[in-house]
């Protein structure tokens, strides 16, 4: 049972690199959130928005949710997902990454039972934006946030976190798709090549 666990989208970057809100790049004729909805609302779990242009997104029909902390970049997003879930645990994915595996989202969140956090750590780097959180997160990243400290893997070391090691991940999703997320152009022109 899942029961425990909601999924929050995060969609506030500036995109500064891709030169448009990214959120409506297409892909295959879609808007890349929209990609990503239809994969994690195949998990049937309850999904929630956390933008800070709500007008943007109304079409989705998604509860949504404006920064508790605002122009603290993807830090703050994290805080405010945890904040408005309703749910012990909170399933984080950021709204650019259209080729997310139900079976390696499925595998994390059958890990999160007795930790804090559980996150893919590949080629030395957390994937901080494909992790779940329990709500005792909260205390530790406000404390960051207060202090001005916006790295989120900063609060990895507060935390009992269980990384889903890159063995663990080639078994499940060989070629690393998952976090292929998308910030300029040519990542869009590349990511092509992996549609059908």
């Amino acid at each position: 049972m899942r029961n425990d666990v909601t999924v929050a989208i995060l969609a506030g970057g500036l995109s500064r690199r891709m030169g448009t809100n990214k959120s409506f790049v297409l892909l295959a004729g879609k808007p890349l959130i929209e990609h990503v909805i239809e994969r994690v609302s195949a998990l049937r779990l309850p999904v929630l928005l956390i933008t800070n242009t709500p007008e943007q997104y109304a079409q989705f029909e998604l509860p949504m949710y404006g920064d508790v902390y605002p122009q603290r970049g993807s830090m703050g997003g994290l805080y405010t997902a945890l904040h408005y879930s309703l749910t012990d645990y909170t399933l984080c994915v950021a709204c650019d990454m259209p080729f997310l595996s139900l079976d390696l989202l499925r595998y994390m969140l059958d890990l999160r039972s007795g930790v804090d956090s559980v996150v893919p750590y590949i080629a030395g780097n957390y994937e901080s934006l494909h992790a779940i959180y329990h709500r005792t997160c909260l205390p530790v990243i406000r404390e960051q946030l207060v202090r001005g400290r916006l790295r989120i893997h900063d609060i990895y070391i507060h935390l009992q976190v269980r990384l889903v090691t890159e063995l663990e991940i080639e078994r499940i999703d060989p070629d690393q798709r998952s976090f292929a997320n998308l910030n300029t152009p040519d990542d869009v022109a590349h990511i092509q090549k992996w549609l059908p």
